[in-house]
This record gives C-alpha cells, sequence and structure tokens, in this order.
C-alpha cells in the first residue's frame, strides 16, 4: 500500500496492497478499500464501507458516515461502493439504516460530479451519471445509465429510470420514466424518449421508435395511465425496452411524471 504519512489509516481498516492513500486522508475501523483504488488528499471514509477496485475518490469525499435520519440509534449498517466509479470533491454518501435493509449501495462505473449527495438507503445501478451538486434523499433507486443533471432534488422513495435523462435543477417527486427525456418545467415535463443517449449505448433504431410511440400513447394522448398502458400492450410492441417502460410504470408507488 502507497499511503502517505500524514494519511490516517485505522488498524483494522483493509487496504489492498495497490491502493494509494493521499496526504491527510483519514480511513476509520471497518472500510475495505480494494486494489487499485487511490482516495486522495483529505477525503474521509467511515465503516463499516466496502469499496472495490479501480475507485478514484477525490479531496473532502466523505463516505460511509451514518445516516441522516432520526431514527437511527448507532446500528451496525453499511455502505458498499462497486468498482471503476469516480467520486469527485465533497461528494457525501450514507450509510442504510436497519429499517431498510441497512445497506447504501454504488455500483460500477459511475461518475459522480463535485458536491453530489447520496443519503442513507439509495440503491445506484452501472455507468450513472450524477451532475454537480444533485441530491438524492433516502431510499432513492437509480437504474443503470441514467443522467441525473446538476442540482437536481430527488425525494426519497422515487426511481429514476434507467437511460434516463434528468434536466438540471429538476425537482422530483414521482417516479422518472426510463429511456426518457424529463425537463425542470412545473409540472415535470416528458418531452420523449432520450434519443441521442441510446443511440449512445447502441440500441437499435426500431427499438427507440417503438419507445416514441409509447410514449405518445403515455405522455401526448387524451389516455389515461391505465388506458394508455392497455393501448400499448394490444399494439404489440416486439421491443423489450417498451416492456421494461410497461413493468416501471405499473411498479411505481409514487406514480410517475408525465
Amino acid at each position: 500500500m502507497k499511503a502517505h504519512p500524514t494519511a490516517v489509516i485505522h488498524p483494522q481498516a483493509e487496504i489492498a496492497c495497490s491502493a494509494v492513500v493521499g496526504p491527510y486522508a483519514v480511513i476509520g475501523e471497518g472500510v475495505e478499500v480494494g486494489e487499485d483504488t487511490e482516495v486522495m488528499p483529505h477525503a474521509v471514509l467511515a465503516g463499516p464501507t466496502k469499496i472495490g477496485k479501480g475507485n478514484r475518490i477525490f479531496p473532502f469525499a466523505s463516505l460511509g458516515q451514518p445516516p441522516q435520519d432520526m431514527k437511527y440509534r448507532g446500528e451496525p449498517t453499511r455502505l458498499e461502493i462497486g468498482d471503476g466509479n469516480t467520486i469527485r470533491e465533497a461528494v457525501t454518501i450514507h450509510r442504510g439504516t436497519v429499517q431498510a435493509g441497512g445497506v447504501t449501495r454504488i455500483g460500477n462505473h459511475n461518475l459522480l460530479m463535485a458536491y453530489v449527495h447520496i443519503a442513507h438507503d439509495c440503491q445506484l445501478g452501472n455507468y450513472i451519471v450524477m451532475a454537480n451538486g444533485a441530491s438524492l434523499a433516502g431510499h432513492v433507486e437509480i437504474g443503470d445509465h441514467a443522467i441525473i443533471g446538476a442540482f437536481c432534488g430527488i425525494h426519497q422513495f422515487t426511481r429514476i429510470g434507467a437511460y434516463s435523462f434528468l434536466g438540471a435543477y429538476t425537482v422530483v417527486n414521482k417516479d422518472i420514466l426510463p429511456f426518457m427525456k424529463t425537463t425542470t418545467e412545473r409540472p415535470i415535463t416528458v418531452l420523449g424518449p432520450n434519443r441521442i443517449g441510446l443511440e449512445r449505448d447502441g440500441l437499435d433504431p426500431e427499438a427507440i421508435r417503438e419507445l416514441e410511440a409509447a410514449y405518445k400513447l403515455l405522455c401526448r394522448s387524451k389516455l389515461n395511465t391505465s388506458q394508455a398502458l392497455e393501448a400499448i400492450e394490444q399494439r404489440g410492441f416486439r421491443s423489450e425496452h417498451v416492456k421494461t417502460l410497461v413493468d416501471f410504470i405499473r411498479q411505481s408507488e409514487r406514480g410517475v411524471a408525465k
């Protein structure tokens, strides 16, 4: 392990041999840091926290602190972070609560820009981008490849669908449809499929066309949500992405932004 002499590392922290720990970083008891992960100056890691391989943790990030939840009474909850994530300056990610399973979980290859906040019990997938100052309240779920714009505020227990694009400054209190672009207007407005992002990730053009047709039935017709879902199912779309969209809506507990 390459650790600067000024770093403070608890004797019971587990640091991989190829990890790098910068000046004045603090790594507490119960923290595990995987191979090739870099902990930069002044970052603070509290445990129990498990961090995978190849992550870059920038200065003044604070990971694994207790949840900001009035119910929390010091129970041994966890933070788990996967591989290949970039966690920029002053990002805060808190551990879970026992009431929700006890784990806050971050997947792989995510980019969390400066001042992002991820509260207790959030569950993030892979290849997500959260821009500067975006904040998640507790129990938020974000699907793979979603992009969250700067300074978005996400209400607790909401879901952000996979491949969605959420414009900057959006205040979210309903589930955000997968594959769709959503604006900051009040009420929130869905603009249609996230075509550029979907094309970049290699989605078939026919699948994008079917998502466009499903979007028009959901958000631009005079049908209510139940009627639109029935109409989509009757159209017999072949794309699995349309099925994912329908399932996401049917499983929503807070309702979806349309």
